[in-house]
């Protein structure tokens, strides 16, 4: 299988992957969760993946969050081999790289907004009053400056979902990775979660990948990829 190229004007690559396999012991029986994917990623890029349910979309966005190791073939980060990065570092990278956004927003449900942005900062060991000042900032980039001391249940599913792309926000990563961003939302909330989703990747150069469900989140990006039976292919 040929390796996907995506290629923008920036042309910092971010990701590359040769190969990559992932494999699960179930039940006594092997799964391939990805099946030697090939695939080339370049900065700036706001790209979609679909594909049925157990395709191995899920697992792709692992491996690109860093948070799984393949079983074999090669992922390199900026250049970086994965494989040879210590836990510790992989740790480090992407609390410093990578963001993340999730269907059920992930957030502390006794922490209020501006709390729940900041906790993204604790592991860069940052400043207390520049956390707060930096969590301030990402929510009104969202537009929820003014919700800042409510608690996730006094806000709804559509400022939830803002909290949480602002505490992905907030360490001004290189990638923001979101897994059904917009699965629990109605179809107006869901274009705007997608226009802001859109504008910090178009005015602040973050490279967007999302898997989706949903074909009118899926058709707003360039790129728009499918993997199903874990193997990964480029949709025209």
């Amino acid at each position: 299988m040929s390796t996907i190229n995506i290629t923008t004007d920036a042309g910092t690559k971010i990701y590359s992957l040769s190969k990559i396999t992932k494999q699960y012991n179930q039940k006594k029986k092997i799964v391939t969760a990805l099946d030697e994917v090939d695939l080339e990623i370049q900065a700036g890029e706001m790209i979609a993946i679909q594909g049925p349910t157990g395709g191995g979309k899920s697992t792709l966005l692992q491996m690109l969050g860093l948070l799984d190791r393949p079983t074999s073939g090669q992922l390199l980060i900026e250049g970086r081999n994965a494989a040879e990065i210590s836990a510790g570092d992989l740790g480090t990278l992407r609390a410093e790289k990578i963001g993340f956004v999730f269907q059920n927003y992930n957030l502390i449900p006794t922490l209020n907004a501006i709390d729940n942005v900041e906790t993204a900062l604790v592991p860069l060991g940052i400043e207390a009053s520049e956390r707060r000042a930096r969590a301030l900032g990402a929510l009104e980039s969202v537009g929820l400056a003014d919700r800042a001391n409510h608690l996730p249940t006094e806000l709804s599913g559509g400022q939830q979902q803002r909290v949480a792309i602002a505490r992905a926000l907030v360490k001004n990563p290189d990638v923001i990775l979101a897994d059904e961003p917009t699965g629990n939302l109605d179809e107006k909330t869901r274009d705007e979660i997608v226009n802001l989703l859109e504008t910090l990747n178009r005015e602040k150069g973050i490279t967007l990948i999302i898997v989706t469900h949903d074909s009118q989140v899926a058709k707003r990006a360039k790129t728009l990829l499918r993997i199903e039976g874990g193997k990964l292919t480029r949709k025209k």
